[in-house]
């Protein structure tokens, strides 16, 4: 009997601005993940943990080693000049924290003051954004999966796709993704060029609200 594989929940357009509204008001530290677990397609262990080496700021490139990795396959993908803007303003005020070198993302509980962030607090933190969003299946693999989508409408190649979330074939790609095939993309692509900076932009507004807000 073939198996039936669910795919995996994506918001609709309303519901990625609802959690944004949400987390518009979240530290630097935590808006900056979002931006970056959405713009370079990181699963919750790679994104936690990032190590400050593991960032080329000049290129905008973000190293995801080996070990942290699913299927322990080392990868190197960008991130965009939004994304970086964010990360730069993180890196400014988690050098109030702590100015070694080592995990990206820090505690700043004063129970775990400068220890790395772990998997269950972030976890912890999406949860309370998605249940403040009325977003119960918001989830710390739904902007992966949301990447991944938002790529093949815009025509992305399968293949690059792959290459991209550290697939070792375009077979798990495919789960991963809300289209079932090539065909398809490139019909929901038509007009739809511009619709990953969107998101980006969105994110970076996180930003300029919350500045706004504080002053």
């Amino acid at each position: 009997m073939p198996r039936l594989t669910k795919l995996p929940w994506i918001p609709t357009d309303a519901e990625w601005l609802a959690f944004l509204e949400v987390a518009k008001d979240e530290p630097s530290r935590n808006r900056v993940m979002l931006a970056l677990a959405y713009d370079s397609a990181l699963r919750r262990e790679e994104l936690c943990a990032l190590r400050t080496d593991d960032l080329d700021p000049g290129h905008r490139m973000v190293r995801v080693r080996a070990e942290t990795t699913k299927n322990r396959y080392e990868r190197v993908v960008p991130y965009s000049a939004s994304t970086g803007v964010l990360l730069a303003g993180y890196l400014r005020h988690r050098a109030m924290i702590s100015r070694a070198r080592g995990p990206l993302f820090l505690s700043e509980s004063r129970r775990n003051q400068g220890q790395p962030l772990t998997l269950w607090s972030w976890s912890k933190i999406v949860r309370r954004l998605a249940v403040a969003a009325d977003l119960p299946r918001f989830a710390t693999h739904t902007t992966r999966h949301l990447c991944l989508t938002d790529l093949a409408r815009m025509g992305w190649e399968l293949h690059t796709i792959a290459s991209f979330a550290g697939h070792r074939s375009t077979e798990s790609t495919m789960k991963y993704i809300h289209l079932s095939g090539r065909d398809l993309a490139d019909k929901l692509a038509k007009g739809m060029e511009q619709i990953h900076a969107w998101r980006i932009a969105q994110l970076a507004q996180l930003a300029t609200d919350s500045s706004a807000g504080n002053a």
